[in-house]
Formats: structure tokens, sequence, C-alpha cells
């Protein structure tokens, strides 16, 4: 298996388990149904443990363009590599969408309110606010790069003894998730904490192209988790140096 193609894979399953358990509490009918915020972020953070298990050993599991972008700025990850992770991390949140739609198909047909079933794609914010909004990505993502770059590092060596990946490896997975499930408790209530732009604007791709009734996939609020993590990952990394 390739990094690329490990990334897509993580990704996937990032997305598959994550969106999953939205679709599950939120979803008319379902046996998760209104099960609660507390499944909602316990499953978020075990859906990053299980995508950096499987791909951590092979592609550093950076599953997320804003950890991607950071470990270069600090100079930990090469910079030649990173649109070819992001690409793939996208193509895996995607596919992970996708299948979260078909996997709950029939309760997407009984499900006609438009924030909820938009809700299993990508982050609404509790209360539309630009500056604020911003600064809750800004913030999480901050507080989960910061937690990255002291659990990172080097995942195999090539025959020359060079490093070859830098990222998460399986050691990795349950101290990531952890600090996930914390973003999620402490910090997620405002905007959903996407904390991820593949995570948010990827599926949200996917829910504008699938033949979704009444849909509405509120793209002056798609700029948000995108830039807001990229911010949020950029000073983290700009912190490390300082004091690494």
């Amino acid at each position: 298996m390739t990094p690329f193609i490990a990334e897509i894979i993580g990704t996937f399953i990032l997305m598959l388990l994550g969106n999953g358990v939205v679709a599950n509490v939120l979803l008319n009918e379902t046996k998760g149904n209104n099960s609660g915020w507390i499944v909602i972020t316990t499953a978020w953070g075990l859906a990053v443990y299980v995508a950096v298990l499987i791909a951590g050993p092979v592609s550093g599991a950076h599953i997320n363009p804003a950890v991607t972008l950071s470990l270069a700025i600090a100079g930990l990850f090469e910079w030649s590599q990173v649109p070819l992770y992001i690409l793939a991390q996208f193509i895996g949140a995607m596919l992970g969408a996708l299948c979260v739609y078909l996997f709950h198909k029939k309760h997407y047909d009984i499900t006609e309110d438009v924030p909820t079933v938009r809700a299993t794609f990508c982050n609404t914010p509790a209360i539309e606010n630009t500056v604020s909004n911003l600064f809750s990505e800004i913030v999480g993502t901050f507080v989960l790069l910061l937690a990255v770059f002291y659990i990172a590092g080097p995942e195999f060596v090539s025959e020359n003894g060079e490093t070859a990946i830098i990222g998460l490896g399986s050691l990795g997975a349950l101290p990531v998730a952890l600090v996930v499930w914390s973003i999620g408790l402490s910090l997620g209530g405002t905007t959903g904490y996407a904390i991820n732009p593949a995570r948010d604007l990827g599926p949200r791709m996917v829910y504008a192209l699938l033949p979704i009734k009444n849909k509405n996939a509120n793209w002056k609020y798609s700029w948000i988790p995108v830039i807001g993590p990229l911010a949020g990952g950029a000073l983290a990394a700009i912190l490390y140096l300082q004091f690494s």
C-alpha cells in the first residue's frame, strides 16, 4: 500500500465512522436516534482511532489537510508531498460521505428536515456568527495540532537511513483519539468542530451532488471549516517551532 492509498483509506474510514454516527443519531427511525452529543463525540474519537490505526504505519495517518500543512510548515514533512496527501484526503472524505449516504439511504428517505440531513455531511454552527465561528475552528484545530506535534514521530525509514514519513503511527492512535474526543466535548458545541477542511468540504460537495430533496449546502459558511482549521494548524506549527 502506498501513502496515497493509505490516506484515502484512512480518511474514508474517518468519515464512514464519524459521519456515520451523526447519521445514526440524527436521522429518523435509526436505532441510535436522539442518543445525543456524548455518543457523537465519543464515536468521532473512536473513528480517529480506527483511521490512524489503519493508515498510520503507511502514511503517518495525516487524514486532515490541516495536519499535512502544519507538519510541512514545521519542517517535519516534505512540501512536495503536500498536494498528493491533500488530494487523497479529499477523495477519501468524499467516498466516506457517499458510503454513509448509501448505508443510511432508507433513513434519509424519511428524514425531511434540511439542516438535520445536511448535518450528517458537513458542519452547521449552533449560532451563525462569522468571527465567533472562525475563532472556534481556529482554537479547536490549534489544540489538535499542538497535541499532534508532540505525538507525531518518524513512521518508517528508507534503505539509506533517511526518514520517509512523519506522522501518526499505531502507537499514536489512542492519544490523538483522546485529543479529538476532548476537543469535541469541550469545544465542539459551537460549530460542530470540523477541525479538518477535508472532513467538511469534501462531504459538503457530495451532499450538493446527491439527489437529496430540498437540500441547501449553505456555501456561504463553507469557507470557515476550511480557513479556520488551516489557520489554527499554522499557528500551532509556529508555536511549536518557537519552543521545540
